[in-house]
């Protein structure tokens, strides 16, 4: 059976052709193939083949795959590559393909306005409710390495120790191992109020919290280090802000790692605090992964 492809969302942006070309980078990598998606609900299928693009109803949304297919094939003669037109929605399509996906990529503006099929609430959607890794990059992520003695790159992954998190630190691991890149995992540890005292922060209190957050990162980590050897790993607890912790590891990151709980209250919003300060503000790729 050969394994799951790469998934890729077009819509024809920049930010869904930078993704193209991650995922192809990342495919190739690992040995995979990859599938270029384009789903519009009105695509007529067989029956507009041969048309002239005046009357040919699916004519840009073949060209926005045969576009992202070129581009891919300049870097990467010999990948195997799937395009893939349906006629869904693309929520609905992306949903899907991630069932039969190693993982899904797709483009994202950040903050910025939205105004395609498969940026802005889209791309949160998928990433929300997808079963298997979803990945968002922006046109600005760059697919260069950064030097190897700049002192960066690497992949970062943010890690909470309020429960397991093994699906989140095996993906990390697998990347890191398939970049031959470093991996930062970090924790942020927000204080309690105990740690505070009239002149600021307690040292003795604040000591004891990062001693004991170190010693249960590392017990979370170690598992996986003895699984990935080849994996140079650095295992950082910073006091405060989740959000801000995992945001600052991710600055001259090539990409960064954060989880998401596949259980959480009905009312709740599917993506957390920490993932959505991350989707918006984290200047590299940014994968989201399912967990309990």
């Amino acid at each position: 059976m050969e394994p799951a492809p790469i998934t890729v969302g077009l819509d024809g942006s920049p930010e869904s052709l930078a993704a193209a070309l991650w995922a192809a980078d990342e495919a190739d990598r690992r040995g995979l193939g990859l599938r270029l998606l384009h789903a519009w609900i009105l695509l007529a299928g067989e029956s507009s083949t041969g048309l002239p693009a005046d009357k040919d109803q699916d004519y840009w949304a073949r060209r926005i795959v045969r576009a992202a297919a070129t581009s891919v094939y300049e870097h990467h003669h010999d990948l195997s590559v799937t395009e893939d037109l349906v006629a869904e929605d693309p929520e609905t399509a992306l949903l899907r393909a991630a069932e039969s996906s190693t993982m899904v990529v797709l483009g994202s503006r950040g903050l910025e306005r939205v105004e395609s099929f498969f940026l802005g609430d889209i791309s949160l959607q998928v990433a929300g409710r997808a079963e298997r890794p979803v990945v968002l990059v922006r046109s600005a992520a760059g697919r260069a390495r950064p030097p190897a003695d700049s002192g960066l790159g690497g992949v970062a992954v943010g890690v909470s120790l309020h429960g397991p998190c093994d699906s989140l630190l095996e993906f990390a691991f697998e990347t890191a191992a398939a970049r031959g890149a470093p991996l930062h995992v970090v924790h942020g540890c927000p204080l309690p109020v105990q740690a505070y005292a009239p002149w600021g922060v307690d040292p003795d209190v604040a000591g004891e919290i990062s001693k004991e957050a170190g010693e249960k990162l590392s017990r979370a980590v170690q598992p996986w280090s003895e699984r990935n050897p080849g994996v140079t790993v650095t295992s950082t607890v910073r006091l405060g802000s989740a959000a801000r912790a995992t945001l600052a590891a991710s600055e001259g990151a090539e990409l960064l790692v954060i989880g998401r709980r596949r259980h959480h209250p009905a009312l709740a919003p599917r993506l957390g605090n920490v993932a959505q300060a991350c989707v918006h503000h984290a200047r590299c790729p940014v994968a989201v992964i399912p967990h309990d």
